[in-house]
Formats: C-alpha cells, sequence, structure tokens
C-alpha cells in the first residue's frame, strides 16, 4: 500500500537559543532560521514553509551567502563526538557538502564576501577555524582560533570589500584574518587591546571596511580600525588593525561635569551598522536602541578616577522586549508597505518580532514554546482552540490562523499535562511542583490550585465528562481520585499499583471506568463507582500513552517497544499489536470519535495516520524537528495537531478521503424528512432507547431474580434437536399460527437454515464428542 504525505496547514515554531540564528535573505523575501535539528526556508509573504534536513542534532548556527546562493548550518554534538557543517543550495533545497571537522560544537558561520569560502568556527571544545572551499566541496585549511593565553573565539564576520579577510572575536581576544590565494593558507593579525580585557560575543563591520564595532559582556562597544588601503587588490602583509577606544552610550549630561556612561545590562549580544553610520544594539535584558555617534566640542571634561569606557553614543529611538536579544536583521523588500526597511528581532525566548525602523514599534510575528510541548487539548466540541503545555507556560492558540491568543505564564515550573473541562469554563493544568491548578480559558485567571498532589510532581491527568470527578496520576506510581466543587476539592481515594511514574490517564466513555499506563510495564483499568481495580494489563515496555476506543470495548497503548497495541477491555486480553515505528519510543496516540482512525507519534519524528480496523498507516507526517511528543485530533476530525521536543507544533490537515460524510439513510432510500416544528424539537425523547452499550456499563438497579413461571415460559418448547445450534429454529418456533396457516396456501413451506448438512462433523454433533464422557461435554 502506497503510503501518502500529510499536508501541513500551519508550523509554530522558531529557536532562538541560536546566536544569530535568525538570518534574512538578500532578495529581500525569505527569511532562515534552525529549528531543532532543521533549518527552516519561509516565504516571508505567504509564510510557506520549506525545511532542510540532515543534522543529527540541534542547529547550533546558520549563515547565508552575500548573494543568498548557499546557506551554511552547523549543529551541536554531544561531548565526545564530532559536529558537523553543512552546506546547502537555496534554490534546489538540497545538499551540497558537509564536513565533520569540529568537536562537539560549532559556534559560529560565515561566507567570504564571494561566496567561495564557508568559514566555520569551532567551540569551547574545538577552537579551530575551518576554511571550506564552496566550488570544490573540500576544506583547504584550518587554524587554532585564539592563542593560548587568551580565551575562546565565540563570533565570526567577513569584510565586504576584502573577499579573503574576515575577523573572529572571544574571550580577550579580537582577530583579524586573510586567506592567501597561492597557498590558502591563513595569516592573521592581533588588535591590540593593551590593558583592556573584554569578552566579545558579537561583530559588526562597516561597508566600506575602514572600522568594525564590537559588543562586549560588560554591556560598551570597542571600536577598532583594521587599517587596510581602499584599493582591495593592494597587499595587507604589513597593515595591522588598531583599537580606537571602548565606547559606551551616554547618560544625562551636566554643564562642567562628566557624562556617565551607560553600559546595557547582560551585555549586548547582537550589533547592526547602517548606511547612515547609525548603530543598532541588541542587549541580553531586551532593549533594542539606535545610536549615534557623539561629535564633542573642546576638550571632553576629564573624571577623577580613569573610566573604562567613554560615553561616545546618544539613543535616538529605543524599545525593549522580552526576552534576551539573539538576532537582528534588516529587511529591505520592495514589496513592504511605507518604510521600505524593517528590522527583525529574534529573541532567547523563542519569538520573532518586527520593527518598523521609522516608528520603532515592535510587532510580535512568530511565538512558540522554548522547550519541549508536553500536551495538547482540545476544548469538548470546538475545533478552532487548543492549548499546549509546555516550560513555564501554557498557551491558548487558535487552529485556523496558527496565532496565540493566551499566555498563563507560571515560572520556574513545568506543565505535563492539562485539560478543558467538559463545560469549557477551565482549563485543569498539572505541574511538577505536585500543584494541580485551574484556570479560566479567556483570560487565564486562577480559579483554584489543589495543592500537594502528588509528592515528586503530577505526571498525568484527566476528567469525566460531568466534571465532577478528577483523575492524576503521580511520578511516584500514585493514581489519586478527587472530588471537584466550586467550593472545595477534596481526595476520595489514593489508589497505589503503579511502581513507577504514570505516563498517561483517560477516562472511559461512560465515566465508570479510568484506565492508567504507567513506565512499570503495566496498565490498569479502575472502576470510578467502587473506586478499585477492575483490571490489569502487563507488557515488557514502557507504557507512553494510552487511549480508549469510543465505544469502550478495547484500548490502544503505545510505549518503548515501538509498538501499538490493542486490548479487551473487559477481559485485559491483547487482541493485536502493531510495529508503529521502527526507531524509537511512541510518545502519542489518539482516536477519532468515530473510531475509524487514529495518529501516532513517537521518537521518529514522525506522525502517522492509520486506520483501526485494518491496522495499517496510510499517510505519514514529516516535519518535527524532535521527538513527538503529543498529537490530537480536532473534535470535528478535520485537523491533527502535534508537538515536539524542539518547541514547534505543526497543524496537519485530515486526507479528503476520509472527511466524505456518509448520507443518512433516509436519504439513501429517496425520502427525506420533513422538518421537526418547534414542539417536537422540544419533545424530551424518553422512548429513544440506545441500541448498544458500552463496555463495563452497569444497570442502574439489580434485576430480581426470575420466578418459576417465567423460567418456563422463556424455554423452547419447539421440536427440535438437543444439539442443534441454528437460530432458525427459535425464529420458526416464534411464528404465529395465522403465519403458518398462510405459509401452507401459499405452499412456501420449504424455509432456507442457515444450519450445516448434519453430515459435517461439528463441535456439538461429533459422535467423538457426544459418546466422550461427560466431563469434555
Amino acid at each position: 500500500m502506497d503510503v501518502k504525505n500529510l499536508e501541513p496547514y500551519a508550523i509554530i515554531g522558531f529557536d532562538g537559543s541560536a546566536i544569530r540564528g535568525l538570518k534574512v535573505h538578500p532578495d529581500g523575501e525569505h527569511i532562515v532560521y534552525p529549528m531543532g535539528n532543521k533549518v527552516c526556508i519561509q516565504d516571508w509573504k505567504s509564510k510557506k514553509m520549506y525545511f532542510l534536513s540532515g543534522h543529527t542534532n540541534s542547529v547550533s548556527t546558520v549563515a547565508v551567502s552575500p548573494k543568498g546562493t548557499y546557506i551554511g548550518s552547523g549543529q551541536i554534538n554531544h561531548i565526545g563526538f564530532k559536529a558537523s557543517a553543512k552546506l546547502w543550495d537555496f534554490k534546489k533545497k538540497s545538499m551540497i557538502g558537509s564536513h565533520e571537522l569540529h568537536k562537539v560544537r560549532v559556534e559560529a558561520l560565515a561566507f567570504s564576501s564571494d561566496e567561495r569560502y564557508m568559514i566555520s568556527l569551532g567551540g569551547r571544545d574545538d577552537g579551530c577555524v575551518v576554511l571550506w572551499d564552496c566550488a570544490a566541496g573540500a576544506a583547504t585549511g584550518t587554524s587554532a582560533a585564539a592563542r593560548l593565553t587568551t580565551g575562546d573565539a565565540m563570533t565570526l564576520t567577513p569584510l565586504s570589500l576584502r573577499v579573503n579577510s574576515f575577523v573572529t572575536g572571544g574571550d580577550s581576544n579580537l582577530r583579524v584574518w586573510n586567506i592567501r590565494a597561492e597557498s590558502k593558507n591563513l595569516d592573521v593579525v592581533d588588535v591590540s587591546l593593551g590593558k583592556l580585557r573584554r569578552c566579545v560575543r558579537c561583530i559588526a563591520v562597516n561597508q566600506d571596511d575602514t572600522f568594525g564595532m564590537a559588543g562586549t559582556t560588560s554591556g560598551d562597544i570597542i571600536k577598532f580600525s583594521i587599517n587596510y588601503p581602499s584599493d582591495p587588490t593592494e597587499t595587507v602583509a604589513n597593515c595591522k588593525p588598531s583599537l580606537i577606544g571602548c565606547l559606551a552610550k551616554c547618560g544625562p549630561w551636566k554643564k562642567g561635569k562628566r557624562p556617565e556612561s551607560i553600559c546595557y545590562s547582560q551585555g549586548i549580544e547582537s550589533i547592526l551598522i547602517m548606511v547612515d553610520g547609525c548603530i543598532i544594539v541588541g542587549a541580553g535584558d531586551g532593549t533594542i536602541d539606535i545610536l549615534d555617534e557623539i561629535n564633542w566640542k573642546g576638550d571632553f571634561p576629564k573624571g577623577k578616577v580613569i573610566d573604562p569606557n567613554k560615553p561616545h553614543f546618544r539613543a535616538l529611538k529605543s524599545t525593549k522586549l522580552d526576552g534576551c536579544i539573539t538576532s537582528l536583521e534588516l529587511m529591505e523588500s520592495p514589496s513592504l508597505k511605507g518604510d521600505k526597511r524593517l528590522l527583525l528581532a529574534g529573541t532567547r525566548s523563542s519569538e520573532i518580532y518586527a520593527i518598523n525602523v521609522t516608528t520603532f514599534d515592535p510587532i510580535l510575528v512568530v511565538t512558540c514554546h522554548r522547550c519541549a510541548i508536553n500536551d495538547i487539548a482540545f476544548p469538548r466540541g470546538m475545533s478552532t482552540v487548543f492549548a499546549s503545555a509546555g516550560a513555564g507556560d501554557v498557551r491558548v492558540w487558535c487552529a485556523r490562523s496558527a496565532r496565540e491568543l493566551l499566555r498563563i505564564v507560571v515560572p520556574n515550573f513545568t506543565c505535563s499535562a492539562l485539560l478543558f473541562a467538559a463545560d469549557g469554563k477551565s482549563i485543569v493544568t498539572a505541574w511538577n511542583d505536585g500543584n494541580i491548578r485551574a484556570f479560566t480559558p479567556l483570560t487565564g485567571r486562577l480559579i483554584y490550585c489543589i495543592y500537594n498532589t502528588h509528592n515528586k510532581g503530577t505526571s498525568a491527568l484527566d476528567m469525566t465528562h460531568d466534571g465532577r470527578t478528577l483523575i492524576s496520576g503521580g511520578c511516584e506510581g500514585q493514581v489519586r481520585v478527587w472530588d471537584i466543587k466550586p467550593e472545595c476539592q477534596s481526595l476520595k481515594k489514593v489508589l497505589k499499583e503503579h511502581k513507577s511514574p504514570v505516563s498517561a490517564i483517560q477516562v472511559s466513555p461512560n465515566d465508570m471506568e479510568a484506565v492508567s499506563a504507567g513506565t512499570d510495564g503495566s496498565c490498569i483499568i479502575w472502576d470510578l463507582i467502587s473506586l478499585s481495580r477492575r483490571q490489569v494489563m502487563y507488557a515488557n515496555t514502557l507504557f507512553m500513552c494510552v487511549c480508549f476506543e469510543p465505544k469502550g470495548c478495547q484500548l490502544l497503548t503505545g510505549g518503548s517497544d515501538r509498538r501499538v497495541a490493542y486490548w479487551e477491555a473487559g477481559s485485559g486480553n491483547l487482541a493485536r499489536e502493531l510495529e508503529a515505528s521502527k526507531v524509537g519510543a511512541i510518545n502519542g496516540l489518539d482516536i477519532t470519535q468515530d473510531g475509524e482512525l487514529f495518529v501516532t507519534g513517537g521518537n521518529d519524528q514522525m506522525v502517522k495516520l492509520w486506520k483501526y480496523q485494518e491496522g495499517v498507516y496510510t499517510h505519514t507526517g514529516l516535519g518535527h524537528a524532535g521527538a513527538v511528543t503529543s498529537c490530537r485530533f480536532s473534535p470535528d476530525a478535520r485537523t491533527v495537531v502535534s508537538s515536539c521536543a524542539a518547541g514547534s507544533i505543526i497543524i496537519w490537515k485530515v486526507p479528503e478521503i476520509y472527511l466524505q460524510k456518509e448520507a443518512l439513510p433516509s436519504e439513501r432510500n429517496g425520502v427525506r424528512n420533513s422538518p421537526k416544528t418547534l414542539p417536537e424539537e422540544l419533545k424530551l425523547q424518553l422512548d429513544d432507547k440506545p441500541t448498544h452499550k458500552a463496555a463495563g456499563d452497569r444497570q442502574n438497579k439489580i434485576p430480581s431474580a426470575p420466578s418459576k413461571i417465567e423460567k418456563i415460559e422463556a424455554m423452547n418448547t419447539s421440536r427440535s434437536s438437543v444439539h442443534s445450534c441454528c437460530p432458525c429454529d427459535t425464529v420458526r418456533s416464534k411464528q404465529s399460527d395465522k403465519s403458518k396457516k398462510i405459509s401452507l396456501k401459499t405452499g412456501n413451506t420449504a424455509t432456507k437454515c442457515c444450519k450445516p448438512p448434519d453430515n459435517l462433523p461439528t463441535r456439538t454433533t461429533s459422535k467423538d464428542y457426544v459418546n466422550s464422557s461427560g466431563d469434555k461435554k
């Protein structure tokens, strides 16, 4: 069977932890940024995304060549392993070359101005600069990035006019490099800092390569002169860069007194030099300023003590964002309305802001969780809104626009599970501090908090449809049942069966049972009436997810054995087992309300859509940059929402072949029901009785024992074989005398029987069985 791809409707994600990870393509229509172990290319207008896959771990840095032909990316790896740097073709969206000459981490990447070389800088465990020839597809040179007497190099910036030159900076080092055209060796000259000790975090060089600016962790700026000749063809063998000064933003100025210098809190993480000479600075505290140099007239007032920096800049415009500024990029596109320049800022809290350079007003463009997402929930009967749980906050999203509607922040704690109450008036959340908190879905106001529900944190949560009973599971292995009332929330029962953390809990469709899955290899069905164990299922796996079939007859489980198992809810027997993944565990599982489809997600970073009865998957979704942690169907079964460990959310479209609604029985016969009147609609359907009951349903009253007369009347007194198991005999015995007379008159006395011929040996007619002992019988 051909497996097709799931089509994504929207993708929510951005990894803001990478320094200078957000890049604007030279065409002004695309942005490039990392998302987990993938590199995302997004069209700014249509928001359409393309992914570059090939990294085995999180992407640490991204670079775009000056003409936009190439894209470079580097990754992080485990200690003791090599980290790869990859070269991609932007148009073909394919990989051109790759090397693993760095250890553990690729700290920074840059392209030479003629796009011939890709320069990569290793991290603390490597400390080397590697030169990669893009045309030849091979490494041509390598050298130590810093001296042994200084710290590590952290950032890298190429020059504009000199195609073979670039600048590196780091802890107490600032160096200018030159590539020899003949031998392709690396020559380096240090910028003499004297007694100045600074840790450089970012570097920017002006367009004519006369000077450069370096932002430091102490919040000031180092300005240095490169001293290269204006002619790019002249030799630079005898040129030495020099330090101009350590400059800072100027504070309040008073006549006759030296103005104070203001350093940026938490350092300067990003810096840009504009065409008009102004400087855009992004600080660690979220401040973004446009700075202009001050032309001091006369002698500068001297202070009593020699200051480490000089007040030299004044702020023209300023704004402040939430989180550390890790990337600043200037987008110039003719398609932009008004001012053609737009400043894009990426923060460490995984948010992208668009700032108009004229008004300097920030607009939030992209936001997502900065860490792994643990759970996703939909309100009952509402498919346009869903909520996600992560580290430090709970967010409510609009499924159509993929925009954030509400953010509920609980700092320093992680939300492990959440759900919407059946009436939709509260969002109930479970946290790793052992508390259960309920919030309003519109304002995020705290409704109630159940303190100390579990000793080692609450890991799973579910609630009955009436909203009166709440079942929680903890990391210590206990399952607790709570009575929820508006005025108080009380504990009803503590169920101690699991020996390891409870990973998932779900209530049955009839609210009579609840199932809990644990990492100890047991899955237990609890009776919510008697608050005791009804059934237990064991398997050689760590159960990660569990789900009731809509009728409550079967269970679906997934775990570390990479399999999806079907279990009988009544007997606890294993009915079927499917191999859902070939790589890793199954972390997420959900089933539609009609029971025809279910979806799985696991460590293989894939979302699979399955047919429940056939047990085969027909569609797969590729796009997550980390292990899939949760996946949910919308109540209308038109979309699937999945989340991953990289903090991204993908909304998938369910294929059209599953969205075709079946015609009503009356419409199949060509008859349409007439519209009901208002009294008929308001009339209670007391006579309508359900045709089937879910597994485990109980009668409200215990039926009385039948009397002797009722037993005799219920006995089948028709003349038939004792061993006959054919239902036709029972049907014939119930025929009335009138129907018998009609059949005799018409002559249709012969009726077809479903019983097999007598000459076929069966379990009840075989002579060996009849003549055998009574024990076998």
